[in-house]
């Protein structure tokens, strides 16, 4: 059951003292590859070194999240664009808006996301991309860029009924985390998971966050990792009403397509 994570912040400083072995772990959970995200100025260019010290199991992207909207700068900007030069960097992102925690000003982040999407639609990569309680000003956002950007996963999806069905209406991707397995915020995902096409969904652990409550046992530092993904994919089959073996092969599939990688 090879499976993919499309989302794990593998530079994070909790993976600095056993990174290996949490790489090692993941081969042997199945997991054959994992796209590392790039959220920030300073772990962006660490994505990449990680991508390139693991040819052919480690791909990455490099974007500027919304909570550190305010360091893009036009300098940013331009590491941004150095950073995709680069094959292993296989999406624009992580970037969006998150209304939800407002760690950067809104106008910092719209116009964070904006010059972002510039990007993707200079260099034709796809879209990384992360939305909380700002669906509104996110999709007049995305409108302004029809048809001048490529494929876009909303990645971490948590979000409404109606919101999803804004996704899939333009043919986007959906990635589902161990956010599904929460059964105080999350439920409603399990209701949601069924209509999602198995073209448009990818799964993803957003390690070391959202561990899966449903996990047994519990890591005793409740660090969520990447060899986690085939418990998320075996809740999600479930849900779905299919065998994880399914699951994990559509998911597998769509995520190779998506992110234009090797078989």
């Amino acid at each position: 059951m090879p499976l993919i994570d499309i989302g794990a912040n593998l530079t994070h400083d909790s993976f600095d003292r056993d990174r290996d072995a949490v790489l090692q772990r993941a081969r042997d959970a199945g997991v054959a590859r994992i796209v590392v995200t790039g959220a920030s100025r300073e772990h962006s260019p660490k994505a990449l070194a990680l991508a390139q010290a693991h040819p052919g199991f480690l791909s990455a992207t490099a974007g500027v999240h919304p909570h550190h909207a305010t360091e893009y700068t036009d300098e940013c900007d331009a590491e941004l664009r150095a950073l995709h030069a680069h094959p292993e960097v296989v999406a624009v992102g992580e970037c969006g808006l998150d209304y939800f925690r407002d760690f950067s000003p809104r106008p910092a982040q719209r116009r964070a996301f904006e010059r972002q999407l510039q990007i993707a639609a200079d260099n034709g990569k796809p879209l990384f991309l992360h939305q909380r309680d700002a669906h509104d000003d996110f999709m007049a956002i995305m409108r302004e860029f029809d048809g001048r950007v490529g494929p876009t996963v909303v990645h971490c999806f948590t979000g409404t009924r109606a919101e999803l069905f804004d996704y899939l209406d333009r043919d986007w991707h959906i990635g589902i985390t161990g956010w599904l397995c929460d059964e105080r915020r999350g439920a409603h995902l399990r209701e949601l998971a069924p209509n999602i096409p198995a073209h448009r969904l990818m799964v993803e652990t957003d390690a070391p966050y959202l561990l899966p409550r449903t996990l047994r046992p519990m890591p005793k530092d409740r660090r969520n990792e990447p060899a986690f993904l085939p418990h998320i994919v075996e809740e999600l089959a479930r849900d779905r009403g299919e065998d994880a073996a399914v699951t994990a092969a559509a998911t597998a599939a769509t995520a190779r397509t998506f992110f234009r990688l090797p078989a």
